[in-house]
């Protein structure tokens, strides 16, 4: 195919976006060994452009024109060096391949450029593609790319060129050298790319990542040659299960994820009654890297009788988000818009279905086979709970799925259910503790004495922990409770054979010094006192009763979305001989002792994770202790 623009035209000349000259240097100076990637997404796109036009077609039949039935024609030029990817769809207009071509508008791509600069040689294929940037992948393989297309329903026609070094040309071309609908990808293929102008790499590798398309494929072993069909175009989700192998629905669920490793979870089922729809979705075992996109979009494709509508449409709720799949549905008006699709009570009640099935599907991989389970719960288990925090109605299914690292979990998981078994005698709780470091809160000096007690708790180190936690939620009737807030009432539980009972009873010498250290801190703690929590550390600090978890508090703080300040409780151990020996030095030594309340709430801040209100006088403080120590 020979490449013209009209002569009477001058090619305008345009700079990349920084984000696309970035990607395209990557891309370029790509060390992966299995470059075959872009031809799945050369596809994979084209395939998109045919469901778009056939979309539009529904409201506008003239744009289909005298040739409906969508396509792909594959070409190859060995002698010329080149392979070329057509598509008959929607196509695009110029100002559409500057959008489309020229730049980057899809969230997460600096996360997805240093993740792509970060693998530079550890030959992971799976992140090209993931963030609607798979048409630069061509540049791993072609010196220069050409794209010619026509919009359906428009006469002009336009060519995209690049060499992926910086800039881009966008030119009118003749009519006649263009597609009479759609886009051709001319790739001039590398030395060392030659293998894509021949028969069996591309057949093989198109039969491979993209055989089930909903789209035929066509392939020409050279420009003159009859088109040969490779793909039949036909819907995977359409046919039986017993006609599907596992080798299908993992190459299909990579086309339709942009991911290249294997499901972790595949549910395939038509839903028969009052809506029909079918559904094919997959689990993936590895976390897509849109996973936290701010706006949290889900990315199930949504199709009426084949059709495709939009991946837009919010078919699962956010917290099943890294699902990925479709639904094709027999009852949602073709003749509406995304928009109007979306508040559709039909589409609502297929979203309420699916999501009971996904969340069923969970639990029964749970039951039948914990292990596998444990790796999705492992790599999803965080924005599952978010559903804890957002949806009551599913709330009693999801802690079902919820599994937690514990204080006798020895680095496993548990189920509520297994808690709930290991209830101890008098607990009237379930109890956790939260914080962004796993091994430092599993050693909060808070845990002393549930550990003494044998009473497990919950670690809790997911930002989404410190928010579901305090949606008011039970489970078998047991309220989740804060170990760093408010009392521990932990009296009524019987200590484990042979521990030393803690007590919160102080002597009197103990409580007047508590009191000069609610006196002298008065500016820092809102009230100080004994504690039956501590087993070995001297001090904590809880938040009241009433306040805000003091995780929650700093967290939010680090977000920029601080609440008023609360004072903290100081717990102190009485029966710790630090404190037995601070409070039996009576009212002598004021400066000691008011030294000594102050390092006090110093090491509980320390112990909390955060460093002493004011560093140079906790120095100074301490420099004054020890120097009295030595003598």
């Amino acid at each position: 195919m020979t490449t013209t623009t009209a002569p009477e035209t001058t090619p305008q000349t345009h700079a990349f976006e920084a984000d696309v000259a970035k990607l395209l240097h990557m891309m370029v100076h790509s060390v992966y060994s299995d470059k075959s990637v872009f031809l799945r997404e050369l596809v994979s796109n084209a395939a998109d452009a045919c469901e778009k036009l056939r979309y539009e077609g529904i409201a506008d039949p003239a744009l289909l024109g005298d040739d409906a039935s969508p396509r792909i024609t594959v070409t190859l030029d060995p002698d010329a060096h080149r392979l070329t990817i057509e598509d008959n769809g929607i196509g695009m207009s110029a100002a559409e391949m500057t959008d489309a071509l020229g730049t980057i508008a899809r969230s997460g791509t600096k996360s997805f450029m240093d993740k792509l600069a970060d693998a530079q040689g550890s030959d992971d294929p799976q992140l090209i593609g993931q963030f609607g940037v798979g048409f630069y992948a061509a540049f791993m393989v072609a010196r220069t790319v050409d794209v010619v297309s026509r919009r359906a329903g428009a006469d002009d026609a336009s060519i995209w060129s690049s060499d992926g070094l910086g800039s881009y040309t966008i030119a009118p071309i003749a009519p006649s050298e263009a597609p009479s609908r759609g886009t051709r990808v001319v790739l001039h293929l590398l030395d060392d790319a030659q293998d894509y102008a021949q028969r069996f790499t591309v057949e093989r590798t198109i039969k491979a990542q993209s055989g089930h398309v909903p789209v035929p494929i066509f392939l020409r072993e050279k420009p003159d040659a009859e088109p040969v069909e490779i793909a039949d175009g036909a819907a995977l989700w359409t046919k039986p299960k017993s006609a599907i192998t596992e080798a299908d629905y993992t190459d299909f669920y990579r086309s339709v994820s942009g991911q290249f490793d294997d499901p972790a979870l595949t549910l395939h089922y038509r839903a028969e009654g009052r809506h029909e729809y079918s559904v094919l979705a997959f689990v993936p075992s590895t976390k897509p890297f849109d996973l936290f996109d701010p706006d949290r979009a889900g990315r199930i494709k949504l199709y009426v009788n084949r059709v495709f509508i939009t991946d837009e449409a919010e078919v699962l709720p956010r917290y099943l988000r890294f699902v990925r799949g479709l639904v094709d549905s027999s009852d949602v008006p073709l003749n509406m818009s995304r928009e109007m699709i979306q508040q559709s009570p039909v589409l609502a009640a297929i979203k309420k279905g699916v999501t009971a099935k996904i969340l069923s599907e969970l639990e029964k991989r749970a039951t039948a086979e914990p292990e596998a389970y444990l790796g999705i719960w492992d790599t999803f288990g965080p924005v599952l709970k978010e559903g804890l925090y957002e949806d009551f109605e599913r709330r009693e299914a999801l802690l079902d799925l919820a599994r937690f690292h514990t204080t006798t979990s020895d680095g496993g998981w548990r189920s509520l259910a297994d808690y709930a078994a290991g209830l101890k005698e008098n607990q009237t709780a379930i109890y956790y503790v939260t914080g962004t470091d796993l091994d430092r809160i599993a050693t909060a000096p808070q845990l002393e004495g549930f550990r003494a007690r044998g009473v497990e708790v919950l670690l809790l180190s997911d930002p989404i922990d410190n928010f579901w936690v305090t949606a008011g939620i039970d489970y078998q009737g047991k309220p989740f409770r804060s170990v760093t807030q408010g009392s521990a009432d932990l009296a009524l539980i019987p200590l484990l054979e042979g521990t030393t009972p803690p007590s919160a009873e102080a002597s009197g010498a103990v409580s007047d010094f508590l009191a000069f250290v609610k006196t002298t801190l008065a500016d820092s703690v809102s009230d100080v006192r004994a504690s039956d929590r501590l087993t070995e550390s001297a001090v904590c600090l809880v938040a009241t009763e009433s306040g805000m978890d003091r995780q929650l508090e700093r967290m939010l703080a680090s977000a920029g979305q601080a609440p008023p300040k609360a004072k903290p409780v100081l717990e102190v151990n009485p029966q710790h001989a630090l404190i037995v020996k601070l409070a039996a030095l009576g009212e002598g030594d004021t400066t000691l002792r008011e030294d000594a309340a102050h390092l006090l709430f110093d090491e509980a801040q320390i112990a909390d994770g955060e460093q002493p209100l004011d560093p140079r006088a906790f120095a100074a403080r301490l420099a004054r202790v020890l120097t009295r120590a030595l003598g």
